[in-house]
């Protein structure tokens, strides 16, 4: 449910606050809840000039009590355009809307909140304090779908440029077209297979840039159907990359711009699973196609907008990448080991330790090492 706030004489702050997408409530692979959701800030009038916001506190619904509390720089990290590293808070120009990214993280053996309010501080070009408070949003009561690993058990997986990081090219990559404004890929994970050490790959640092595809320890991996559903659409025969190769600037931002070879499933209504950049020659469905939860769809490669062998995967509300609003989800099962940064999975010296912990219904989280069943 979006919520929209026009800011009358009692806030003086001429702020309009929306929350275009209201978080649901995921336990998350630290065994915490969380909720994501992003805030959209509009200065509304160019005649007063910049504003400079200095504090946000989120609040439960009905509850005096913040959950959380940006300050200063702490704004700052959670702004796009982001502004400088120096900067204390975020400064709103005239006329002009600044993104805020929140990432709560829910007291130990708190109920999930039925709704949040939000209370924000400003100074106006010249001086004087303004304040806006309200911009409540009714959470949803349907809880997250929990599906079925998209990969086999038996290899550790890195959950790349995943949730909870909204500076990655998932998450803080929102979409303007056709007159909307979405984020396709809200929860968004890159799989990227990991051996015991904790390497994606056995090679020198010095010859990252030289490694074959089939050097990476994820490629060639069977990807799963994560429910029983039907295939709504689907590509094959587009040429893997080169590892760590630079790709060309595109326009097209769909799947087929985007995905290289894809699978799209229908495995709910208004549910659908993405996966992408899988191998050429791999596909093994095509759309109107029923699948069971397990089947081989095709092999993680490299195709399409992809840096190293990796599969891509998130669950949205349509079918096609453009106008489509990422959504939650949760594994039934996996384990979490622990976390690996690119440090170690980069490195053939390094060695990591993991510290297994099995996790039902949750949601890997961003730098988390994975085993699904």
């Amino acid at each position: 449910m979006a919520a929209t706030v026009a800011v009358g004489q009692q806030f003086s702050a001429p702020v309009e606050a929306r929350v275009p997408m209201a978080p649901t409530s995921v336990l998350g692979s630290d065994g915490r809840m969380h909720l994501a959701y992003e805030m959209h800030l509009t200065n509304f009038y160019a005649s007063n000039g910049p504003l400079h916001m200095s504090e946000l506190s989120v609040f439960p619904q009905a509850s005096s009590i913040p959950l959380a509390t940006y300050r200063g720089k702490e704004l700052a990290e959670i702004a796009k355009p982001r502004p400088e590293e120096t900067a204390d808070g975020v400064t709103l120009p005239a006329g002009a809307r600044t993104v805020l990214f929140l990432w709560i993280t829910l007291p130990a053996g708190m109920a999930p909140p039925t709704g949040l309010w939000h209370r924000m501080s400003f100074q106006d070009a010249k001086g004087i304090q303004r304040t806006l408070q309200g911009a409540a949003v009714t959470l949803p009561r349907k809880p997250a779908i929990v599906i079925a690993p998209p990969l086999r058990g038996g290899r550790n997986w890195l959950v790349s440029e995943g949730p909870g990081n909204a500076h990655s090219h998932h998450w803080g990559s929102l979409l303007a077209l056709n007159g909307v404004v979405t984020i396709p890929q809200r929860y968004a994970i890159d799989f990227v297979g990991i051996n015991a050490r904790g390497h994606a790959l056995e090679v020198l640092p010095e010859q990252l840039r030289d490694s074959a595809n089939a050097d990476w320890f994820g490629y060639d991996a069977d990807v799963l159907a994560v429910a029983d559903g039907v295939v709504r659409d689907a590509r094959d025969g587009q040429a893997d990359g080169r590892p760590l190769s630079p790709h060309p600037e595109g326009n097209d931002l769909t799947a087929r711009g985007l995905y290289g070879n894809f699978v799209v499933l229908e495995i709910a209504p208004g549910v659908f699973a993405h996966y992408a950049h899988l191998r050429p020659g791999s596909v093994r469905v095509r759309a109107g196609l029923h699948v069971h939860r397990g089947e081989v769809l095709a092999q993680l490669g490299d195709s399409g907008n992809s840096a190293v062998p990796h599969l891509h995967f998130h669950l949205s509300d349509k079918p096609a990448f453009e106008e489509s609003e990422g959504l939650p989800f949760r594994f039934a099962r996996f384990t979490n080991e622990g976390d690996a940064g690119e440090q170690v999975v980069l490195s053939t010296s390094a060695v990591w330790t993991p510290h297994p912990i099995k996790r039902q219904d949750a949601l890997p989280l961003d730098g988390t090492v994975i085993a699904f069943p």
